[in-house]
């Protein structure tokens, strides 16, 4: 699926301002504001880097992603990328540096998903739309 119009844009005035203008961002509701980072995975069948912007929490040294996609069925593209390639850049602010992502599992899950709720409170909902067809990928991101 090709990344929508807002996401081309929210990536392009990320990178032209150094990360001052999306690194907070509020192009979800008027609920609120959240962090953003981009992270580039290489494409499992292009090979081409790949872009997106994710709302995202910091724990210690470590940065935390969810692959919620919305609560759709199917994980999203950059997830099988990086599930293909575990080898990422991320772009955080002005700070870009290249990043290793592994897939949570067990009690560190549970603790990063109590986390990620309170940055973003919808990812409940979200795994509850998809409950027994998936359970959604939260994705623990080191730098290199």
């Amino acid at each position: 699926m090709a990344q929508p119009d807002w996401a081309k844009d929210h990536v392009e005035r990320y990178r032209a301002s150094n990360g001052a203008d999306g690194h907070i961002w509020s192009g979800l509701s008027a609920e609120g504001s959240y962090p953003c980072l981009l992270l580039t995975t290489t494409g499992r069948k292009s090979q081409a880097p790949q872009t997106t912007p994710l709302i995202y929490g910091q724990d210690g040294e470590t940065y935390t992603i969810i692959a919620s996609q919305g609560g759709r069925p199917t994980h999203p593209a950059w997830y099988l990328n990086l599930a293909a390639e575990p080898g990422v850049e991320l772009q955080v602010g002005a700070d870009v540096f290249a990043a290793s992502a592994h897939t949570a599992t067990g009690a560190e899950r549970d603790r990063l998903w109590r986390m990620m709720k309170t940055v973003y409170p919808l990812y409940d909902d979200y795994q509850a739309k998809v409950a027994g067809v998936r359970e959604i990928p939260l994705v623990v991101l080191t730098r290199i």
